[in-house]
């Protein structure tokens, strides 16, 4: 009884591996979905978040730099003697979380962000044609009291007062490897404002672009929009307006580093910052110089699937 048992299962087994042989042959085995990769070189466009998670289990170190704007002139060496600076760490929790934490010099800010993928492009194994990603942040001000830009004199300085959220939807594909394109609806929150005049909700709409020139290098663009009538007179600006802030720049990659140069009018790298206090006019020559520097670091190698 034990010998007709044992046969059994090899004839069995012997079965099983020839029809996997025979549909390995007419191309049938079945395979997991390949997802696009490399829409952007980076997580970041220049300041605003990309379509590109950092992967599980890795640690992306960012430093970013802005100089003045050129219209300073000579005085401040063409705005190379001014300086706003943020250090920056993502984490990949999963390759479709990811998570970051930031410190800018710009107002002293402190910010954090959660960004999820949603749904992922697909080159082969299904039919998916684009990328959505639903990324959320908040940011704080660690300024004095008397220096954050928003209080009225004599605001009372309540914690909830420094902060502010943003919400938004990356929606995006890559058509071709040189070509990529997203869409960056969202709201940005702000606990208090300067004046009646001003809303704490500012929706604003997000576009970028990047164009691969050859293996390492692309270049690449971002643009956000504000809808009218939702900020206010801009303290200290000749003639009182914010302005929608307006990145172009290159991306190089070189082994474990990105390396991006750009052009921008915003010294803010958080969104509440550059979506909601430009006040560069790149008309007028308020085109700050930057520089954004991405290390990454593998943390945590995930366990893959016994076969």
């Amino acid at each position: 009884m034990i010998r007709s048992s044992f046969f059994f299962l090899a004839l069995c087994a012997s079965q099983l591996h020839a029809q996997d042989d025979l549909l390995g042959l007419l191309g049938e085995e079945e395979t997991g979905p390949e997802y696009t990769t490399a829409s952007f070189k980076a997580t970041r466009v220049v300041n605003g978040l990309s379509l590109e998670n950092t992967a599980h289990g890795v640690l992306d170190f960012r430093i970013s730099h802005r100089f003045g704007y050129l219209s300073a002139g000579r005085e401040q060496f063409w705005g190379l003697d001014q300086a706003f600076i943020r250090l920056g760490l993502d984490y990949g929790i999963t390759d479709r979380l990811m998570v970051g934490l930031g410190r800018s010099s710009f107002q002293k800010t402190v910010d954090g962000f959660a960004k999820y993928k949603i749904l992922r492009q697909c080159d082969a194994g299904c039919s998916m044609p684009i990328t959505l990603s639903f990324a959320a942040g908040s940011s704080i001000t660690t300024l004095p009291a008397n220096q954050v830009p928003w209080y009225a004199e004599g605001e009372t300085d309540y914690f909830t007062n420094r902060m502010g959220y943003y919400f938004q939807v990356i929606a995006g594909r890559k058509f071709n490897e040189s070509f990529s394109l997203q869409l960056m609806p969202g709201v940005v929150h702000r606990n208090l404002v300067a004046s009646t005049q001003e809303r704490n909700d500012v929706i604003n709409l997000g576009g970028a672009g990047r164009y691969k020139l050859s293996k390492r290098l692309a270049v690449n663009a971002e643009y956000y929009y504000v809808f009218p009538d939702q900020l206010g007179p801009a303290p200290g600006v000749a003639d009182g307006k914010y302005r929608n802030s307006l990145s172009m720049g290159l991306d190089i990659e070189t082994g474990g580093h990105v390396f991006q140069l750009h052009c921008t009018n915003s010294f803010a790298m958080y969104e509440r910052g550059f979506i909601t206090e430009t006040t560069g006019d790149w008309a007028n020559g308020d085109i700050s110089f930057g520089f954004n520097i991405s290390r990454v670091f593998t943390v945590h190698t995930p366990k893959k699937p016994v076969e």
